[in-house]
């Protein structure tokens, strides 16, 4: 038997081992090249740069069909560092006006924040002005381009806080978006802007260019293949009559309070008002931060809107739902009268009414014509001490559930966000305040029956619960969209403002009647015969209720609050208008006046010359209250003098910011 030779062995097993290796090669390549999308993703990425395409936001319009919030375009201008070598610096620097030392500053974070080839925003949302100075000398400025950017403009300059604004998302929305917003998008920070934020914004489109081995945008990819285009958002219309809107916020000039209009037939709202206010246009284009900060240093609050986010005491407006609530439950009749000589005293504490001369409280159509309140706290004290519930809690619990089917004490549901609730107190309140030991005396000597003491409420609210009586006991949501467009069955937002709400459907149209008798005698013969309007039959409740603020640790009383409430007509109710003016004294006085003539301008499409006069008059009455300049000079100065205390290691800060380092100030390192 012959050897085999081993010499010939190691050379096949050589060729083996080389083959094996050439197989894994070729597989391995195989798979990277062909059934791997790893390195191809990774080339694609290198070599094709998506550009975002931003659509334009959804439009908004009043009832009529004008836009209350537009579009328009303005301009970025943007920068690519490495071709912005050769640059008229000092031109540039005169026409935006900063120094060459921000400018460096701005190259440098461009190159950090997205290299040197690409381009960045140099300076964002240019004012016309420098727009046009730009554009005439863009040859001198290699490197930098103006790139159109849309915004949103309010061309009636009204409505601000109820169509909020945009701004860009932060960290946070991002992360709570959970991936669905990217930095460099806006979104709806307030307003309806914010509550419809999914319809108005649209749909991004993207635009594939490509990359060159320096990361330079040199083209489209594959000719625009895989380009998508951007997808408008959809409009809104609303239910909003903008001249309407635009008299109430020129009505609350100089004053602290709110104004809701509404139609009672459908909840939609046709104006929303709060004062002081601001022009919406402030929120947008190049001064856009800067008059934020403006805005949220000013004491009086422009940013809130008081309409939802106010509360107030009703005062006698409360009356109305108060009578009802009697008659329902058996304690009254409209025949019930009440021997008042200007002071109630049927329990400890005397309780003053604004008339005393005898007979204006013989009936319950008088009472509310004359607003007494010896009647209703009177009428308060029989519900809370009803025979049939036999105590005062079971008693102030039944009183709650009627002031909760009313719509008090509860955020109603309205298409704004951070709407607040009121308060109707329950009987937890009364103990923890008295330690149990209350009784009806206790929140009828407090005021409660009318409308005072422990309740609360937003004009919103009050409005609401008016559009209650108005259509003797049903109501709609109090809502501002009417249609989306483009609507689906799968747009369900709206479905819940057009579900009609029956309330109290066992008080009688009887009640009913009698306490709008008693109302259309308030501007026919009571407290508010000023805001009668001919040929119209108003019914209304004026109201005053007593202002208190704490102020450096001591309570001061203010100037009571001016409430007004009243829909008409009274035959086929069409408006429905809650008025709050605070600091401004009775209710007929500022905010009886200011719904009047709101209601003659939607009912009559017009105002009288007379009428005309009186809004300017009202307009340029300042009913702000004196304490607000106090609170703003005392935040002025604090703020200035933490100012001082955090910057006066002015040379330390300096050597932090040229090291290109975040700076934290050592009253803020202790803090923390």
């Amino acid at each position: 038997m012959a050897l085999s030779n081993p010499n010939q062995s190691r050379s096949t097993a050589i060729r083996l081992i080389l083959l094996g290796v050439f197989v894994i090669i070729l597989a391995q390549l195989f798979n990277l090249q062909v059934l791997s999308k790893k390195y191809q993703q990774l080339a694609y990425k290198n070599a094709v740069f998506p550009k975002v395409k931003y659509p334009d936001r959804g439009i908004i319009y009043d009832h009529k069909g004008k836009a209350i919030l537009n579009n328009t375009i303005m301009y970025d201008l943007m920068v690519t560092p490495k071709e912005a070598e050769h640059v008229d610096t000092a031109s540039l620097c005169n026409i935006i006006g900063i120094d060459e030392e921000e400018f460096g500053k701005r190259i440098r974070d461009a190159r950090i924040k997205n290299t040197a080839y690409r381009p960045s925003v140099f300076e964002a949302l240019l004012s016309p002005g420098m727009h046009a100075r730009l554009e005439e000398n863009m040859w001198k400025f290699p490197g930098f381009t103006l790139v159109e950017r849309p915004v949103r403009v309010y061309p009636y300059n009204a409505a601000a806080n109820i169509l909020g604004y945009i701004g860009e998302a932060d960290s946070g929305i991002i992360r709570r978006s959970e991936g669905f917003y990217r930095m460099g998008d806006y979104v709806g920070r307030s307003g309806l802007e914010n509550t419809y934020e999914r319809v108005l914004m649209g749909q991004r489109g993207i635009e594939y260019l490509l990359k060159d081995n320096k990361n330079r945008l040199v083209g489209s990819y594959e000719k625009g293949l895989y380009d998508t285009g951007a997808v408008a958002g959809r409009n809104l219309h609303t239910y909003l009559d903008i001249e309407l809107q635009q008299l109430a916020e020129k009505m609350l000039t100089g004053k602290v309070g709110a104004v809701v209009a509404l139609d009672p037939k459908t909840g939609g709202i046709l104006a929303m008002a709060s004062g002081p206010s601001f022009n919406p246009n402030d929120l947008t284009g190049p001064d856009k931060q800067k008059n934020y900060s403006r805005l949220v240093l000013d004491v009086s609050s422009p940013l809130l809107n008081r309409a939802i986010k106010g509360q107030y005491p009703p005062g006698s407006i409360y009356k109305p739902l108060g009578a009802l609530v009697a008659l329902e439950e058996g304690l009254i009749t409209p025949a019930s009268g009440y021997d008042c000589h200007g002071t109630y005293y049927g329990c400890s504490r005397p309780l003053n009414c604004t008339e005393k001369w005898s007979g204006h409280a013989n009936n319950l159509r008088l009472a509310i014509a004359w607003s007494c309140n010896a009647f209703f706290s009177d009428v308060m004290k029989k519900i809370i001490d009803n025979p049939k519930y036999h105590n005062a809690r079971t008693g102030l619990t039944k009183w709650k559930e009627y002031m909760t089917a009313f719509g008090m004490g509860h955020r109603i549901g309205i298409d704004l966000p951070s709407e607040d609730g009121g308060n109707i107190p329950d009987t937890s309140q009364y103990d923890r305040s008295y330690r149990s030991l209350w009784n009806s005396c206790t929140m009828t000597g407090g005021g409660l029956g009318i409308g005072q003491d422990k309740m609360l409420a937003t004009p919103l609210q009050m409005a609401n619960a008016m559009s209650i009586v108005a259509n003797k006991g049903y109501y709609y949501v109090p809502h501002l969209v009417e249609k989306i467009e483009g609507e689906t069955e799968k747009d369900t937002v709206l479905y819940q403002y057009r579900k009609k709400h029956e309330v109290l459907t066992h008080i009688s149209n009887d009640a009913y009647e009698v306490v709008m008798s008693g109302m259309q005698d308030v501007v026919e013969q009571g407290t508010a015969r000023s805001a009668r309007i001919p040929g119209i039959n108003m019914c209304a409740k004026t109201g005053t209720a007593q202002n208190m603020i704490v102020l450096d640790g001591r309570r001061i009383e203010l100037k009571e609050n001016s409430t007004f409430v009243c829909f008409a007509p009274r035959e086929n109710p069409k408006i429905v208008i809650a008025v709050v003016v605070e600091n401004a004294g009775a209710g007929a006085t500022w905010a009886g006046p200011i719904a009047s003539v709101l209601v003659e301008k939607y009912l009559k499409d017009s105002l009288s010359t007379d009428r005309k006069k009186k809004v300017e008059d009202i307009a340029g009455t300042n009913l702000m209250p004196g304490y607000l300049d106090r609170m703003q000079f005392k935040a002025d100065s604090t703020r200035a003098f933490e100012w001082f205390k955090l910057t006066k290691d002015s040379a330390y800060i300096r050597n932090y910011l040229k090291a290109g380092k975040s700076y934290t100030p050592p009253a803020l390192r202790k803090k923390r």
